[in-house]
């Protein structure tokens, strides 16, 4: 008889297996559950900035500043001639300063998993009968199908070879199995035959930090993207544990971004994570787009930032050079 068919079919971790844990119900045994956050709280108006004050506004860059930017931004390639950043004359200045709202979502996002052996939620730990081998501590032996031998091999099963006895299974036709010593069973690899398990809960906690801006759009001509990895003039900031539209500020396109980021952040993490903070800031960036003369052609740069970054797509004097 085959020993395999005395030993039912190992089966899964019961699905309600944690339904008796306080605020764990419906997790599904064998990981990947995720735990609801608790219900939104309701958004904290801030103060609201009232007319812009003449303190909000940047100071003209000044024209050495300008030009020492230049310079350092034609020495940092080595493809540029230095002498238009060193003598080109600049012949005017034109102040394009922008606002950036910037939304930061800060939130903790939790899994569970079970049967593990890394850090445990305190109080969630049981004893459990083992699901795979039904609290027996054996399961067959793979390698026998449980029957605790195997066809002698050198006679196939026959008992004889050559019209004699086979002396190597004497005559049984049988060899025992190797794996198992011949008892037909092993120790179960889920509880190492111990019967039963200790299940808990482990916890997964992730932290994201979810940034947007919005720039409001200027007519200087610098691409967009150049001003976000730079910082500006701070004019309002304000965080709670959840923030408010921004309203009142004196440029309607940010009272509009600042309504339509919280939404999207709203909806985007509230469902699936914790919202532990939010901060909101405007920032005005300065811009100076610079022209100048090289060689009797008329040029362009822009300095912006409070880093004095510098852009100039159209640099009048460049070489190629071969790295060999």
């Amino acid at each position: 008889m085959n020993s395999a068919a005395m030993y039912p079919p190992s089966t899964a971790p019961p699905a309600n297996m944690f339904n008796s844990v306080p605020g764990y119900e419906g997790t599904v045994a064998g990981g990947g559950g995720y735990l609801p956050p608790p219900m939104p709280m309701e958004p904290v108006a801030p103060p609201q900035p009232g007319p812009a004050p003449e303190s909000w506004t940047i100071p003209s860059l000044e024209e050495d500043v300008a030009r020492e930017a230049f310079k350092s931004f034609a020495s940092s390639h080595c493809c540029y001639n230095k002498a238009p950043a060193k003598d080109g004359v600049i012949t005017k200045m034109e102040p394009f300063n922008t606002y950036r709202y910037r939304l930061e979502t800060f939130t903790e996002s939790r899994w569970v998993t079970h049967l593990s052996c890394e850090i445990r939620v305190p109080y969630t730990s049981s004893i459990k009968d083992c699901h795979t081998c039904h609290a027996s501590g054996t399961m067959p032996c793979e390698e026998c199908n449980g029957n605790g031998h195997k066809p002698c091999w050198v006679c196939n099963g026959a008992g004889t070879k050559n019209g004699e006895n086979c002396t190597t299974c004497n005559g049984t036709g049988k060899d025992n199995c190797r794996v198992c010593d011949g008892h037909a069973t092993k120790p179960c690899t889920t509880c190492n035959g111990k019967r039963q398990l200790l299940t808990f809960i482990q916890l997964k906690v992730e932290w994201t930090n979810h940034v947007d801006d919005h720039l409001v759009q200027q007519d200087s001509g610098l691409n967009v993207d150049d001003l976000r990895s730079v910082s500006g003039k701070e004019l309002f900031k304000n965080n709670n544990y959840l923030i408010y539209p921004l309203l009142g500020f004196p440029s309607a396109a940010i009272g509009e971004a600042s309504d339509r980021l919280i939404k999207e952040h709203q909806s985007k993490f509230a469902q699936n994570s914790r919202i532990l903070q939010q901060r909101q800031r405007v920032e005005l960036i300065p811009i100076t787009k610079v022209n100048y003369k090289w060689k009797s052609d008329t040029h362009v740069y822009f300095v912006y930032g409070n880093e004095h970054q510098v852009s100039a797509d159209n640099y009048p004097a460049t070489c190629c050079c071969v790295v060999q």
